[in-house]
């Protein structure tokens, strides 16, 4: 079945960063466009990164110039490198196949002094 892990969220200073990862697995990565989510307490969640089965990525006007995102075909993972982060960054961080119903458990990233 379909699984995706997220991992490397933590507890980091403002200004910052963190490097999340999101292994797959139960599908052929290669064929699927991929986003990251983040959802903050008592908000919606929201799409922050894309990047598609080709590597063009899209961004979130919040995290532009702070945030990249990349994949890994071969081992079946997508990363969001996570620069400058600031408290609004404080969230669960998911991963999402495009289109897909399926989501990981997510990753805690909490920005704060």
């Amino acid at each position: 079945q379909v699984q995706l892990v997220e991992s490397g969220g933590g507890l980091v200073q403002p200004g910052g960063s963190l490097r999340l990862s999101c292994a797959a697995s139960g599908f052929i990565f290669r064929n699927y466009d991929m986003n990251w989510y983040r959802q903050a307490p008592g908000k919606e969640r929201e799409l922050v990164a894309s990047i598609t089965t080709a590597g063009g990525t899209n961004y979130a006007d919040s995290v532009k110039g702070r945030f990249s995102i990349s994949r890994n075909n071969a081992k079946s993972t997508v990363y969001l490198q996570m620069n400058s982060l600031k408290p609004e960054d404080t969230a669960v961080y998911y991963c999402r196949r495009r289109g897909r119903p399926e989501w990981g458990q997510g990753t805690q990233v909490t920005v704060s002094p």
